[in-house]
């Protein structure tokens, strides 16, 4: 039976099973159907990018589980919301084959209306699409993939673990199976060498060949095979990678060797360097996975400890549900020893619980009715049910392993110069060597050293393999990512959150540092050193703690904590409350006007009020009546002086803006020695004063808590929020102190200044090493063989000098 060649796959059948088409030929509807959506979609340029190559028929996939996709639970756990409201997934795309299937998937993604962005990583088939839900149900996105013969499912983490874990070990086999051929290949290599100087016959020489020959042969293409693999995937994304050179070396040494030991030229065969030239730079990789490996243990580590599920309670019986299934709202039973799965407020019981893992805070922290408890955190002594305030993907330690990952996946602005110069570095190598070969070859060039007594052709190939084989764009690819990798590493152990590696560099080469005052330089846990009431009744005292009940900031909460514990009140209903940029708040209760907060908030709203004090004033009103003035006092933090001598030392620049008055702020800088500061600063000034400083050429971090510094947070270069901050004010900062301690931030400028002059030596190194070996190796001063080492040992020695970046780090 003649076989017939699918129109749509490529593939051959025997024509009578074939669907006949006028003068096309399918061999099965799905094939038919997909080709007709092609043409009706003008995508039939989709076979001249296939050309010949083959690729399975469309999957015949079930199209009954589509109603999942839209689910309401299957959105909130696999999609995220991006800044313009639209909603973003990631899918592992199943069938994809080539570039070619690549191209068609995107193609008809972006073509499909509400899909504004589709980006498919050809070597992961991770997807990336983010789609108007109002226009298109995901439901539809996967339903058109499936139309064209392709299947699509959320991507899950866990799942890519394990996938990597398999990509490890199968590079673990291909290296001991290259390192086992190897030293049998060197135990004939010493017979052959030593025959050469003391006599062989040509039959035993014959035989050492042939035996390297076999010996070699699965090491060229079994343990080469991630090489030929990498040459293949750039050349197809019109790159020149390093994969590209190292394969392209060991095929011409091979092919040369595989001509001497069949008599097609005279010469010697280098069996042994092609084995030795693929086990060592497979060692440097394998090296090289493993640094990464090491580097990334926080985060596995982190990332081990979120619980799974939790027990809630619902209609007073218990059930185990898994984290997805928890909604906000919902009463979780924590036992001792248990974990916390989402964040939460305590409703009932209280007790100790070990945050060492959000804060590395090693002492317990006393939780009790209203307090809030953290996912990760570990309940020590007692029984507590609190209510579900944030669903486990929005929950705090869910936030950390994502904004880690992320981080991790980020650059530096520095690794853009070194990625533009190893993207053209294999290339113009390439280029040399081919050069190189010329000039040896037509010249009759005999410089070298290690290359008398073989022929002129053998000698010119042999130069111009060393040339490939020494120079090292991987050295130079590996110079920024890698020390970047320890360096986020271990800043998480400090419990230091980057959201992007890229300011490890900004905060290297920073000029100015500004603080907020309030609970960043300060405790924030204010003490009032005087009350005085000049109307203490019942009303009063009850407005009085439903003001500052409504408010998070640090004063309001201190004098919250000091009536919860001095005084008589109810809560009550107070409306109309408004925030007053860096002086208080006002409200209204049934006919009387109320007002909290500092002198400057009674002038706006017409008060004349004399008060002098070195502390902190809080002054409540009614009605524009004084009843009652508050001082407070707040310490400064143990380790602020330690980090602002540090700062100094360093040569950078330390300004304090505050909202509070010039008596409390002169105090505080007077303490610090803070020559710099701007007192009674709102929001708008203190981001207006960012922004001068910036035109000016300054580098600037702000560093900052509260809702009144997110304005001047968003925008410094880089924004430094401390672990019990706001909200608003974690979403708008680019680095989380989770401890709110400032030894912290000190270690933040220390790794970040010291990963900094990593990358900058691995750069310089690799720069050196490249401008030094290639025109020794271009003289014919290095075999290949001392070249597969020397480009080995240059990776291997990026890698060492980056986690250097963990010495001397406490």
């Amino acid at each position: 039976m003649p076989k017939v060649e699918c129109n749509h796959c490529h593939l051959s059948f025997d024509d009578e099973i074939m669907i006949k088409e006028n003068d096309l030929r399918f061999c099965c509807n799905g094939c038919q159907n997909v080709h007709h959506i092609l043409k009706s979609d003008g995508l039939e340029s989709f076979y001249e990018k296939l050309g010949n190559k083959k690729i399975a028929p469309p999957l015949e996939i079930s199209n009954n589980d589509l109603d999942k996709f839209d689910s309401q639970n299957f959105l909130d756990n696999y999609t995220t919301f991006t800044k313009d409201g639209f909603l973003q997934i990631d899918l592992i795309l199943e069938g994809i084959h080539c570039a070619a299937c690549v191209w068609l998937n995107e193609k008809v993604l972006y073509d499909t209306k509400g899909v504004f962005e589709a980006n498919i990583n050809f070597t992961t088939n991770k997807a990336k699409i983010i789609f108007n839900p109002e226009v298109i149900k995901l439901s539809q996105i996967i339903l058109k993939i499936r139309s064209i013969g392709y299947n699509a499912y959320a991507y899950d983490s866990s799942i890519a673990d394990i996938e990597a874990n398999k990509a490890k070990q199968d590079y673990f086999i291909r290296m001991m199976v290259a390192v086992v051929c190897t030293m049998n290949i060197m135990m004939l290599s010493v017979a052959k060498y030593t025959g050469f100087f003391t006599g062989m016959s040509n039959e035993v020489k014959q035989m050492i060949h042939f035996a390297e020959f076999i010996l070699t042969t699965p090491v060229l293409f079994f343990s080469g095979w991630v090489f030929y693999k990498g040459a293949y995937f750039g050349l197809k994304n019109k790159i020149v990678s390093m994969d590209l050179a190292v394969s392209t070396g060991a095929t011409l040494t091979y092919t040369y060797s595989m001509a001497v030991l069949f008599h097609i030229t005279r010469g010697e065969s280098y069996f042994d360097s092609v084995a030795m030239i693929i086990t060592f730079v497979l060692v440097g990789k394998y090296l090289e996975v493993i640094g990464k490996k090491s580097a990334v243990d926080t985060l596995d580590k982190i990332k081990s400890t979120i619980p799974l599920e939790a027990t809630v309670i619902k209609n007073g019986e218990k059930k185990v549900l898994a984290l997805n299934s928890v909604k906000v709202g919902d009463i979780i039973e924590i036992k001792t020893g248990e974990k916390v799965a989402v964040d939460g407020k305590i409703t009932f019981g209280s007790a100790s619980f070990d945050e060492s893992s959000l804060t590395g805070e090693s002492l317990p922290v006393y939780k009790k009715e209203g307090d809030n408890v953290y996912s990760g955190t570990i309940n020590l002594d007692s029984l507590v049910h609190f209510e579900v305030t944030k669903d486990f993907k929005n929950s705090t330690f869910s936030s950390i392993v994502t904004l880690l990952e992320d981080s991790l996946n980020s650059k530096p602005k520095i690794q853009s110069l070194a990625n533009k110069i190893s993207r053209k570095f294999s290339a113009t190598i390439l280029t040399i060597a081919f050069i190189t070969f010329l000039v040896w070859y037509f010249l009759g060039l005999d410089l070298g050293f290690y290359f008398d007594g073989i022929n002129q052709f053998e000698r010119s190939f042999m130069v111009a393999v060393s040339v490939i084989i020494i120079a090292c764009p991987c050295a130079l690819a590996l110079a920024t990512p890698m020390a970047s990798l320890v360096g986020i590493s271990q800043l998480a152990k400090k419990s230091l959150l980057f959201k992007e590696a890229k300011f490890i560099e900004t905060i290297a080469n920073a000029t100015t540092v500004i603080f907020d005052k309030t609970g960043t330089l300060t405790k924030g846990e204010l003490s009032i050193v005087n009350a005085t009431y000049f109307d203490k009744n019942e009303k009063n005292l009850s407005l009085l703690f439903s003001l500052v009940d409504s408010s998070n900031h640090p004063i309001s909460q201190s004098i919250k904590k000091y009536l919860q514990e001095n005084i008589t009140y109810q809560k009550l209903f107070l409306e109309n409350i408004k925030n007053i940029e860096a002086k208080g708040l006002s409200a209204s209760f049934e006919d009387l006007e109320i007002l909290g907060g500092n002198i400057e908030l009674l002038k706006e709203f017409g008060i004349e009020f004399e008060f002098t004090t070195n502390n902190s004033l809080y002054i409540f009103a009614i009605n524009k009546k004084v009843v009652a003035i508050f001082e407070l006092e707040d310490d400064i933090k143990d380790d602020a002086k330690e980090l602002i001598d540090y700062l100094k030392k360093e040569q950078v620049e330390v300004i304090m803006l505050t909202g509070d008055n010039k008596y409390v702020a002169s105090k505080v800088a007077n303490n610090l020695k803070i020559e710099k500061f701007y007192s009674s600063q709102t929001p708008t000034s203190k981001a207006n004063y960012i922004k001068e400083l910036k035109n000016s050429g300054k580098i600037v971090v702000m560093v900052g808590d509260g809702v009144n510094d997110s304005v001047a947070l968003a925008s410094s270069d880089v924004s430094i929020a401390m672990g019990n901050s706001a909200d608003v004010s974690l979403s708008v900062s680019d680095i989380v102190l989770l401890n709110s301690k400032l030894k912290a931030l000190k270690d933040a400028f220390v790794i970040s200044k010291k990963t900094y002059k990593h990358i900058k030596q691995n750069l310089i190194f690799s720069l050196v090493y490249n401008a030094v070996t290639i025109p020794l190796a271009m003289l014919g001063y290095v075999i290949p063989l001392f070249a597969a080492l020397s480009m080995s040992l240059s990776s291997l020695i990026v890698i060492l000098n980056s986690l250097r970046i963990k010495k001397g780090l406490k």
